[in-house]
């Protein structure tokens, strides 16, 4: 949870670099946080009740209006995180295999000490850690 929280303190933050588990914990829990509205959506439209499936589907909405921006951000600094640029992000609008791409890259390991996106993340929390 801590690094869903570390994402969206970092709303607009483009800059920097990201590592995997970063990316990854800030995904996952998007994705729990989106099945939670899309359960209450089902579960209300099941129990016929119209007014509470409304209300989920604008809360579903606003939710992903409101992650989209760090959702950006830290797909923008995962790819700083390799060594590449965050343009390489629009590559997820190509057909079938942009998004392959992208998720292969997001899998990818750090680039090796720094960058010009800065330090290495990875060796920094590590230091961190040890002392």
């Amino acid at each position: 949870m801590s690094w869903f929280l570390k994402g969206m303190k970092q709303y607009a933050d483009f800059s920097g670099r990201a590592r995997r588990q970063e990316y990854w914990m800030f995904n996952l829990f998007s994705i729990l946080f989106g099945f939670i509205f899309y359960s209450v959506i089902l579960i209300s439209l099941i129990i016929d009740s119209m007014g509470l499936g409304i209300i989920g589907i604008i809360l579903a909405g606003i939710y992903y209006l409101a992650i989209f921006i760090p959702s950006l951000a830290v797909t923008v600094r995962r790819l700083h995180d390799m060594g590449r640029s965050g343009w390489w992000y629009f590559i997820s609008f190509v057909p079938f295999a942009g998004g392959i791409i992208l998720l292969v890259f997001c899998c990818l390991d750090s680039e090796n000490g720094n960058n010009q996106w800065g330090s290495n993340p990875k060796n920094s929390d590590s230091m961190i850690e040890a002392i």
